[in-house]
């Protein structure tokens, strides 16, 4: 377990890293230019450390699995290798999503170079491009719902069936201890997940770009903060 949050907590300084120090940097001496190769880094890297954290939040999901629900076989299936696969295996594909919608979206010309959003990020990149984007609005969009929807549902399965074996535990001492394990990462999966699709849906349907800055931060920032 403590293997996996330090890579997490590896994932969430990188996230964090990528985004707030520049934009806290804009803000002071009120710059709100970006360069376009410095738009392009930003994107990739966001996009990487927050892939590699989805991906990671699954593979925990898993671990917890294990060892609530097989305890005496935690250490015969979590062992060093595995658990280094897995989480070679989370940064290796949190990699080449981002690369995959980094280069797409960057093969794009242009029309405006302006972005209602304190960092780049894909929707509002994609609503100043002169191409009609429309099919890389839906690729872009199938590929995120498929990759976020696999590893949600994953995450869920492994806690419906931790839950179970929770409830049927005749010690209330060992009920609290796994409760007070799972339920924070479930809260922190959900957070993610559900106003990163909202923040991706909702800027194609005219919401206001407050509103829009308002989901960044919290799918961006608070769940790293709280994990």
């Amino acid at each position: 377990m403590y293997f996996f949050l330090v890579n997490l907590a590896i994932v969430d300084l990188g996230s964090t890293t990528v985004i707030i120090p520049r934009s806290i940097a804009s803000a002071l001496v009120n710059i709100r230019k970006i360069s376009y190769s410095e738009c392009a880094a930003q994107m990739f890297f966001f996009l990487f450390f927050l892939s590699s954290d989805l991906f990671l939040l699954t593979a925990m999901a898993y671990d917890r699995y294990v060892a609530i629900c097989h305890p005496l076989h935690y250490m015969s299936v979590m062992k060093w290798g595995s658990c280094f696969r897995m989480a070679g295996s989370a940064w290796m594909l949190g990699f080449l999503n981002a690369a995959m919608h980094t280069g797409t979206l960057f093969s794009l010309p242009f029309c405006s170079a302006v972005i209602h959003q304190f960092f780049c990020e894909i929707p509002h990149l994609m609503k100043i491009s002169c191409f009609n984007s429309k099919f890389h609005e839906i690729s872009v969009l199938l590929l995120s719902t498929l990759i976020g929807g696999v590893c949600f549902m994953l995450i869920i399965m492994s806690y419906v069936k931790i839950f179970k074996t929770v409830l049927s535990m005749s010690s209330m001492a060992s009920r609290q201890k796994a409760f007070s394990t799972c339920i924070p990462h479930l809260l922190v999966v959900s957070l993610l997940c559900c106003t990163g699709a909202f923040s991706h849906l909702i800027p194609n349907s005219g919401s206001s770009s407050n509103w829009d800055e308002v989901l960044a931060v919290i799918y961006s920032v608070i769940p790293p903060m709280i994990e």
